[in-house]
């Protein structure tokens, strides 16, 4: 008796019913549907990475059609049709190979034999795979037979680069674009498989298969079967990232952290580890820009950052580093590490080259845009013209938190401990969001009603509160502001006039504007160098960035 021979699993384990197909609904339901009412088109293009399903989606559909019981959205799998097709041994589902049959002879051919009724099935069918690979003239010389084939004729179209077929042939085909199938659900599917398999695999491994697979089903379940041979039937994390190069998610963390808290000898030392344990170093860099992408998204809040496809570990990770980086500087990173991975690979030393991206990297975190610049500048513009300069400026140094004996409040907190919670609020809010630091200059509390804390702008500055007034400032705000007042606060802001606007990191309420003698008029093209050094705002600008003024134009 002949031994049987052994299945891949990505073909074993391939769908055969429109509801085994994992992470493309939008496509099977709307497939499903067609059959349902009989509104079956004759061309159907597949479009999508590889491994998600295509050629598989294809093969049930035409199961589906040419089904015994059909047209059916649940072929049986038991009829001779069923069976022919699943095997790839029908004479009426014609799979063809269109980067092996691209020419215009093969497409001739293909054009003469659609005349012939089918041998069995209700339906002449013919799955063309890849088919961007045909040549123009192929496609030209299929284009008639496309746009009015014989009725017992259908077309079902695989494609992962439709820009190359030509618009001719697009517009003679219902279109359906297949997504990167989620990791939770390529996690999911593999639990499945294993448990069939009874190969017992944990978390953190199926995690990283997923990781690995960039979203295509048949990629994850050819490394699960590699995996199997090489690690029989108990596979941990340490068995992919040894087999596959990749990196295990406390080192990832590790070196993440590190940029985002600007530790280059950190972020150094973890790249130097990473790369004598023969690591891929473009695969790295690839993780790391996956990574920065998911932080900012976390950074932006909202929807998106609640929706995000990533591991449980993976999340708690990305919302604690959001706590500590503004989307600003989550931009300058990525945008350094963009630029290095065009070139890691012509790099001749792959390490050095991403050792100076990482520094690049940290420096592009520390460094103030010109929207930055514009905002300091605004900052200046309103302590001058409400005669409150911060001690920041005054002195160069950031301001030292009050004692901590001084942290306790009564319920009903006098105006002096709102005064110097808020400005400890603000000063720390400053420290994860420079920005929003910016808007909040100028404004004081006004009361406290209840466990709301009023906090009030001059009307002048109305149009700053909803820069301001977002949940995670908001949040970071009240959890500054119940260290101090002992409490807990709600962030409520209103327009109102201020008697004595006093600048966050200047909070006495009982100080008063020092005098100012009004600078003179300025007359249009008259001011000369003098008068712009002479200016308060301008003086205060090249304190601040260290500059100089090297021309006066007009």
């Amino acid at each position: 008796m002949a031994e049987k021979q052994y299945q891949v699993l990505a073909r074993k384990w391939r769908p055969q019913l429109f509801d085994e197909v994992v992470g493309q609904e939008h496509v099977t339901t709307t497939l499903q549907h067609a059959i349902e009412q009989n509104r079956l088109a004759h061309a159907y293009l597949f479009v999508g990475p590889r491994g998600i399903g295509k050629t598989s989606i294809a093969r049930i559909f035409a199961k589906a059609l040419n089904c015994a019981h059909g047209p059916t959205t649940t072929p049986c799998g038991k009829c001779d049709s069923c069976k022919e097709i699943a095997e790839s041994r029908s004479l009426d589902v014609l799979e063809i190979d269109g980067a092996s049959n691209r020419g215009i002879d093969e497409v001739r051919e293909l054009r003469d034999t659609v005349r012939y009724a089918p041998a069995k099935g209700k339906f002449k069918i013919y799955i063309i795979d890849e088919v961007h690979m045909l040549t123009k003239e192929a496609f030209n010389a299929l284009l008639k037979t496309l746009e009015e084939p014989p009725p017992h004729v259908k077309f079902f179209f695989a494609t992962t680069e439709p820009q190359k077929v030509l618009p001719t042939i697009l517009s003679r085909c219902q279109r359906f674009d297949l997504r990167r199938i989620p990791a939770k659900l390529i996690i999911d599917h593999l639990k499945k498989i294993a448990a069939k398999e009874k190969v017992n695999i944990d978390d953190m491994a199926l995690a990283a298969v997923a990781r690995g697979a960039e979203g295509g089903l048949r990629d994850a379940e050819s490394t699960l079967d590699q995996l199997i041979s090489f690690c029989g039937d108990k596979i941990t994390e340490p068995d992919v990232l040894s087999v596959f190069g990749l990196v295990a998610h406390d080192q990832m963390a590790l070196l993440t952290n590190a940029l985002v808290d600007g530790d280059t000898n950190t972020a150094l030392g973890v790249l130097k580890q990473l790369d004598e344990m023969g690591k891929d170093l473009q695969r790295l860099l690839a993780d790391l820009l996956d990574h920065f992408r998911n932080l900012l998204v976390v950074t932006l809040g909202g929807a998106a950052g609640a929706a995000l496809d990533v591991p449980e570990a993976e999340r708690e990770l990305l919302q604690t580093q959001a706590q500590r980086i503004d989307t600003d500087a989550v931009l300058r990173m990525i945008d350094e590490l963009v630029s290095a991975e065009g070139r890691l690979r012509y790099a001749l030393s792959k390490r050095v080259f991403f050792e100076i991206a990482l520094i690049k990297a940290i420096k592009a975190r520390e460094l103030v845009g010109l929207e930055g610049v514009l905002q300091k500048l605004n900052e200046l513009k309103a302590q001058l013209a409400t005669g409150a300069v911060t001690t920041t400026l005054a002195t160069g140094r950031e301001p030292s938190p009050p004692p901590c004996g001084q942290n306790s409040a009564p319920a009903v907190a006098p105006p002096s401990s709102l005064e110097e919670a808020w400005a400890y609020a603000v000063e720390h809010l400053g420290k994860v969001t420079p920005l929003a630091k910016t808007y909040l200059v100028g404004t004081r509390p006004l009361r406290l009603d209840g466990n709301i804390l009023v906090i009030g702008f001059a009307p002048e500055f109305a149009d700053r509160r909803e820069f301001v007034n977002t949940g995670r400032n908001l949040e970071l705000l009240q959890n500054k502001l119940k260290e101090k007042l002992r409490q807990e606060v709600a962030v409520k802001f209103e327009v109102a006039e201020l008697d004595h606007p006093a600048s966050p990191a200047s909070p006495s309420p009982t100080a008063q504007p020092p005098a100012r003698t009004a600078p003179p008029p300025r007359v249009p093209g008259a001011l000369g160098l003098e008068e712009f050094r002479n200016d308060p705002l301008i003086k205060k600008a090249l304190e601040i960035f260290k500059g100089q003024i090297v021309e006066v134009r007009k």
